[in-house]
């Protein structure tokens, strides 16, 4: 079962990810460098933080870093590495096993096993996972508190069918076709919305929306910190749709990075997550 880390988690999970990353890293001569690497990122902050704290690591042991901060959605980012634009993007296992393998419904609860299934689809495109993190962030879905108290909502069972469609959605323009957002919700709950408004991913955007009533439930993060402050009631998932989004780099074979046997890299694992206080 996934549980859920606040943003204040999160940093600080980054944060403490810095310190060993420091006490891990390799020396280097100075003056020298290993090669140089891009690292990309998805378009929401969270992943900018993410992609920093990596290359913030590969600095430390040598590395020329640059960034393609804020890509886009998915198929972008994955066409961006698949070109070698980039050479490696911090994803999470479960969405992009799900990305690679066309919603084959492979992902699992266990990061590693959903890890080893991602690099099988991945090996083929020069492409590797390494080591998932301990740090895991999923797909939530709120609504604002004066909708959960009208129809009686805390699990996103409690939404019948005639309740949703009455329920304008809104979330991301990847949504539509990822596993665990709308195709999910209709597959697993039988969830199919008045309209689907197409916005951004738990973004500014996303909060407008609510805050003006023009969504009534909407896409979020595991790890925000703000919901509740806005109002917000996330749905518990009760019957597990999402699967083990842990953080996991995404890297090209081809590129002069450091592989899952090194110690240096590999092994820079966030301690565990925190339960959302």
């Amino acid at each position: 079962m996934i549980r859920n880390i606040t943003s204040r988690w999160l940093v600080a999970i980054l944060a403490a990810f810095l310190v060993v990353a420091t006490a891990c890293g390799g020396s280097t001569t100075p003056g020298t460098s290993k090669g140089t690497l891009t690292v990309g990122g998805f378009n929401f902050p969270e992943s900018s933080i993410l992609a920093n704290i990596y290359g913030q690591a590969l600095a430390h042991d040598g590395y020329t870093i640059n960034y393609k901060l804020l890509l886009g959605p998915r198929p972008i980012v994955a066409a961006a590495i698949k070109a070698g634009s980039i050479d490696m993007y911090p994803g999470y296992a479960a969405s992009e096993l799900e990305y690679y393998n066309n919603s084959a419904g492979e992902a699992t609860s266990d990061p590693a096993a959903t890890t080893a299934a991602l690099n099988t689809h991945l090996q083929p495109l020069g492409l590797v996972a390494l080591t998932p993190a301990a740090a895991v962030d999923a797909n939530a879905f709120a609504v604002p508190q004066a909708t959960a108290t009208k129809y009686s909502l805390t699990k996103l069972s409690d939404i019948t069918p005639a309740i949703a469609s009455q329920l304008v959605f809104g979330a991301g323009p990847e949504c539509p076709t990822y596993k665990f957002c709308l195709p999910g919700l209709a597959s697993v709950y039988g969830l199919h919305f008045k309209a689907v408004k197409t916005l951004d991913t738990d973004g500014p955007l996303t909060r407008a929306a609510f805050k003006n009533g023009s969504i009534q439930i909407g896409l979020v993060f595991t790890t925000d910190a703000d919901l509740k402050g806005l109002g917000l009631v996330v749905l518990q998932d009760d019957k597990h749709m999402t699967a083990a989004d842990n953080v996991v780099p995404v890297v090209r074979q081809a590129a002069p990075l450091p592989t899952t046997s090194s110690p240096s890299f590999a092994r820079r694992r966030p301690p565990p997550r925190s339960r959302r206080s």
